[in-house]
């Protein structure tokens, strides 16, 4: 899970309680979305193409990353606003 590798942690600063309190409410506010079509390959970490797939077909408002590099192009491409997650949150 991303948000807790290391050098996420370091930069949001949550515990292991917290990060899983806060991917709890945010299950219960996010909307399923079924992916009916791959665009694959447009990122350079495969892992990230799901990512830009469910933002693609759920007409996302943005993609919220840290990871500025593997997002930019493909964003740009398929016009889905890229903000940038650099601050720590208090849950």
């Amino acid at each position: 899970m991303v948000l807790k590798r290391p050098e996420h942690r370091l930069a949001h600063g949550l515990s292991f309680e917290a990060i899983d309190e806060f991917l709890a409410e945010l299950a219960a506010l996010i909307e399923p979305v079924e992916v009916h079509f791959r665009w694959r390959p447009q990122t350079p970490d495969p892992n990230d193409e799901m990512v830009l797939e469910t933002a693609i077909s759920g007409r996302a408002n943005a993609v919220v990353t840290y990871n500025v590099a593997d997002f930019a192009v493909a964003a740009r491409r398929f016009k889905i606003p890229m903000l940038v997650w650099w601050s720590s949150i208090t849950v």
